[in-house]
């Protein structure tokens, strides 16, 4: 009952580490217009910093996802902490354009610590619950987008964008602490249905050989190639949609409060909703959290280009099409990061994880610049309709072929996973046969 109650504790800690990151990660895209004001900048040049830090998080989900499969996840999330919370004073530090851009790629060190974060979750949850909890740890994210955006329009606005920047990255680093001193490790797989009832268990750490099988496993490569396509809607809905309502939309900052307000809210309710289906789909039918990935990605896609043809002088109209469409857009994310540690083995979920993130931000890497320069020749909208629509229907071909793979996948788990809870047995009835 006590280990029950301490993994949602552990969930807890989590899920303040990823709103309060999250709202130092995405509060730039509030703030984007003073600091453009204040470096002189246009556009193009502000969607390099924006893509700076995707690339250097890029690069270093591999180490992440290494460094976590093979020694403490909770010391090295700390440590993670930490980093955010020094990169982003230097952020607020840098005088000049380059040395702010610099700086800020920076902070994409941390960006990339999160494969740790769900693995180590995955030791405390069973697979029947982990849409649920990953949907539940997922709602951080608007959540956190939220908290940046409301701190940048009250504190930001008051005392200046490097003032918001000192208070998160003061954040960062006491979080570091309390991770540090409060979070237990798990026994890798313990969580496992085959493996939650032995007594004892080996501690299973990082094996190339079982890493290098990863990339053997079809259903893993099929989200990977999801992901490579998958985050670029987020990366320009995220850094631009903030200036496309100012600009495009002529919405003072009141109404883009409420407008953002309303649908991140919304879109929070989609992970726990993504994450519940896909659980409930995935008891009946393994292909569960495929088939409702698959179907939240083609119905953003059509909502979002009906929002952005709405008129704007039918704001109400564009409103509540808008929470219409952050409803379903968030579906595929818990079940995707559900499915990758359904198909995989406890040592090396972190980085089968990570190798799925690498992609997504290597491939979303560009995004940011790319509609930065589309909304040069043409507008900001088109650059979020072209870029989030045909991005959404390449992702359900992904999904629906995933679909297909992965039932034979998740069968080779559990019979892995089985006969390691035989071999256990056996050490077990011979270790105490030999006290006999």
């Amino acid at each position: 009952m006590r280990t029950s109650r301490y993994r949602w504790f552990v969930l807890a800690m989590m899920f303040c580490f990823i709103v309060l990151h999250q709202a130092d990660k995405l509060l730039i895209s509030p703030l984007t217009t003073p600091i453009m004001e204040e470096f002189g900048i246009n556009e193009a040049q502000m969607g390099l910093v924006f893509s700076g830090a995707i690339i250097v998080g890029a690069i270093f989900y591999p180490l992440w996802g290494y460094l976590y499969d093979r020694f403490a996840r909770a010391k090295l999330l700390a440590l993670a902490a930490f980093i955010w919370g020094t990169t982003t004073g230097l952020s607020a530090i840098m005088r000049t354009f380059p040395a702010f851009w610099a700086a800020r790629a920076s902070t994409g060190i941390d960006d990339s610590s999160y494969p740790g974060l769900y693995s180590l979750l995955a030791d405390y949850f069973p697979p029947k619950m982990r849409g649920r909890v990953n949907g539940l740890l997922e709602v951080g994210m608007p959540i956190g987008y939220l908290l940046g955006m409301i701190l940048a329009l009250t504190i930001g606005g008051a005392l200046g964008w490097r003032k918001v920047f000192y208070i998160t990255g003061s954040v960062g680093i006491l979080l570091a602490i309390a991770i540090f001193v409060g979070v237990r490790e798990p026994k890798r797989g313990s969580s496992e249905p085959e493996l939650e009832s032995l007594s004892q268990m080996s501690d299973y750490r990082f094996d190339w050989r079982v890493a290098r099988r990863l990339v053997r496993n079809r259903s893993l490569l099929l989200l990977i190639g999801n992901g490579f396509f998958g985050v670029f809607p987020w990366q320009v809905i995220t850094f631009w949609f903030f200036r496309y309502l100012e600009t495009e939309r002529g919405y003072e900052s009141s109404q883009v409060l409420i407008t953002m307000v309303l649908a991140v809210l919304v879109l929070a309710s989609g992970y726990p909703a993504g994450g519940a289906v896909g659980d409930w789909l995935f008891r009946r039918t393994v292909r569960g959290r495929m088939i409702v990935s698959a179907a939240g990605v083609i119905i953003g896609a059509v909502l979002l280009a009906i929002t952005l043809s709405v008129p704007s002088s039918r704001p109400l109209l564009f409103g509540v099409m808008l929470c219409l469409t952050a409803f379903f857009i968030p579906f595929a994310a818990p079940n995707v990061a559900s499915t990758v540690y359904d198909v995989t083995l406890p040592e090396v979920r972190s980085t089968a994880h990570a190798l799925l993130s690498f992609c997504e931000q290597l491939g979303s890497s560009t995004a940011p610049a790319l509609a930065g320069l589309i909304a040069v020749q043409l507008s900001l909208g088109d650059a979020i309709l072209y870029i989030c629509t045909g991005a959404w229907l390449v992702c359900f071909i992904f999904l629906a072929l995933t679909a297909y793979y992965v039932p034979r996948d998740v069968a080779a788990l559990r019979a892995k996973l089985q006969e390691r809870a035989e071999f256990e047995r056996l050490r077990e009835a011979s270790a105490s046969n030999s006290l006999r």
